[in-house]
């Protein structure tokens, strides 16, 4: 069994900076592309990221590109979003994902799911 569990979500001012964190447990954590999903109140949940699982490629949307970055480091199974000049359009739920393929934008290529950590970003 697949185990993702996020941290790191919080409240913060408009232009401020969280990092969120999501530890993979249960299987070969280097195996698995990563991604970051979001969403928010009344809307589908989106795409925000994705990295492979050498860490050699990464994928943005277009919202985020250039504030968040994607990293993961696979001797710790873990997985970080770190977000910088953070909007409030960026509140939302954010969502941890892994896949067993090479992974995407779509919620369909990914296989286990962590129960997300909430971002509020204030005005």
């Amino acid at each position: 069994q697949v185990q993702l569990v996020e941290s790191g979500g919080g409240l913060v001012q408009a232009g401020g900076s969280l990092r969120l964190s999501c530890v993979v447990s249960g299987r070969t954590f280097s195996n698995y592309a990563m991604a970051w999903f979001r969403q928010a109140p009344g809307k589908e949940r989106e795409f925000v990221t994705t990295i492979s699982w050498s860490g050699a490629a990464t994928r943005y949307a277009d919202s985020v590109k250039g504030r968040f970055t994607i990293s993961r480091d696979n001797a710790k199974n873990t997985v970080y979003l770190q977000m910088d000049s953070l909007k409030p359009e960026d509140t939302a739920v954010y969502y941890c994902a892994a896949s067993t393929l090479t992974g995407g934008t779509s919620t369909g290529q990914y296989h286990y799911w962590g129960q997300g950590t909430q971002v509020t970003v204030s005005a």
